[in-house]
């Protein structure tokens, strides 16, 4: 059972002179009325009360008065709370008759609960810390953000060389009638020469023709000239015939030779040669292209592989504050913030960051069912129903302070004493509004 305030009477505490109240078990009980009349003096009151002198104000002891502060709450376990005299001694006596001091208080007093601001008005940061160390996952999620931050920096860096890869190659010119790979110009002078040689050979071929071509001619002016002599050189007639008929038989086998052959061509080799340094800066920088389109690929490979690695720690963290046990559904972190409902704190309504700031001092302390809250005037009717209601629900009980005397304050205050109290339960009578400041008479509802 979580341990609340069933009454409390304070008396010459700041501004308060003498005020008892009966706070509603669960909900939102408000302590309105005007401005330095001793709402704030209440808190403070319980807050030293059970939470040590370290809460004990500067100025305890009511301006004027002769009488020392003199403070008593009951809490709903029974236990009595009790300040008087002369130091204000603490007095903690359990229901079974036995004292006991400040450390059993600590044992169910959370320190946020009766300094509620302190975690309202930390950094929204500080507030995550506080609920990740709370569920037990604040170390785990602090290396997963760490390779989260590390591997987005890393993803980041790689694709901004991507980019610049990409622009690169895309700015790189290409020409798509050059060759694959840059021209030897040794290779061509060779493939000249080899040509040339070829040539060479078919220039002597066709000049062994004309040279028979002559002897033929030649053959031909004797043979003229010995039919003149023809008896006589009989023998030499035949001779020259038959070597008239070889030398007919290889003309015509060297003449067919000749028909078929077909030189080469070197004009495009030696355009070529003549052309080698722009074809080769064309082949460069096509390859100069290839690589950059290879290089940006690889970079962009490496990009989504890390964002597969990013996906993968994000979908970690979720899972990590999933299982945890938080204390109120909707609530999360997200990048070191708290989150509920999807908005950060400077994002969500008074009465959600109320509702959080609860629920996150509850679970430091379950034992602690009660919180104090200090000046909710800034916030309107349907903000402070919506968070009583919840306080309600959830079994919790909030004692506030409100600059209002309207019908959401259950107790006024005024100068001092209870001016009102809508909480009280007359017994035979009305209930007298207030006491004399130096003989405080302790009725149910006000002084």
């Amino acid at each position: 059972m979580s341990v609340k305030i069933n009454k409390l009477e304070i008396e010459n505490v700041k501004r308060v002179k003498a005020v008892k109240i009966e706070p509603n078990a669960n909900g939102l009980t408000i302590v309105g009325g005007n401005n330095n009349q001793g709402k704030t003096s209440v808190l403070d009151a319980i807050s030293w009360a059970l939470g040590g002198n370290r809460y004990k104000p500067s100025r305890a002891t009511r301006e004027g008065s002769m009488t020392p502060p003199h403070l008593q709450i009951v809490m709903n376990n029974g236990l009595v709370v009790e300040r008087k005299g002369k130091n204000s001694t603490l007095k903690v006596i359990d229901p079974n008759g036995d004292k006991g001091g400040q450390e059993l208080l600590n044992s169910f007093v959370e320190e946020l609960a009766i300094d509620l601001p302190k975690f309202m008005d930390s950094t929204s940061k500080e507030k995550a810390n506080i609920l990740l160390q709370i569920i037990g996952v604040g170390n785990q999620l602090f290396e997963l953000e760490r390779k989260e931050q590390e591997i987005y920096n890393q993803r980041h860096a790689i694709g901004q060389i991507a980019d610049q890869k990409k622009k690169y190659a895309a700015e790189q010119p290409y020409y798509p009638d050059a060759p694959k790979e840059l021209v030897s110009i040794n290779e061509l002078v060779k493939q000249q020469q080899e040509i040339l040689a070829r040539n060479g050979e078919n220039q002597r071929k066709r000049t062994e023709v004309e040279q028979i071509r002559f002897q033929l001619t030649q053959s031909q002016q004797s043979i003229q000239t010995l039919t003149d002599r023809i008896a006589e050189l009989q023998a030499q007639l035949v001779t020259e015939q038959q070597s008239f008929s070889n030398l007919s038989a290889d003309f015509e086998t060297a003449q067919k030779t000749v028909e078929t052959l077909q030189d080469e061509s070197t004009e495009e080799l030696q355009q070529n040669i003549a052309e080698i340094d722009e074809i080769n800066r064309k082949v460069r920088t096509n390859l100069d292209k290839e690589k950059a389109e290879e290089d940006a690929n690889q970079y962009q490979n490496q990009y989504d592989t890390l964002s597969n690695d990013l996906e993968s720690v994000r979908e970690d963290k979720a899972a990590l504050l999933t299982n945890a046990q938080l204390p109120l559904p909707g609530l999360s972190v997200d990048d070191g913030d708290l989150i509920y409902n999807g908005q950060r704190w400077d994002n969500m309504s008074g009465s959600d960051q109320l509702k959080v700031s609860t629920a996150i001092v509850r679970k430091l302390k379950p034992d602690c069912g009660f919180i104090l809250l200090d000046k909710l005037e800034q916030m309107d009717m349907a903000t402070l129903n919506e968070f009583g209601q919840w306080l309600e629900q959830e079994g919790l009980q909030a004692i506030a302070t409100r600059v209002s005397t309207g019908e959401e304050c259950e107790i006024i205050i005024e100068d001092g004493y209870v001016a009102e109290d809508k909480l009280s339960k007359p017994e035979g009578g009305p209930t007298p509004q207030q006491a004399t400041p130096t003989t405080p008479t302790w009725t149910k509802g006000a002084f």
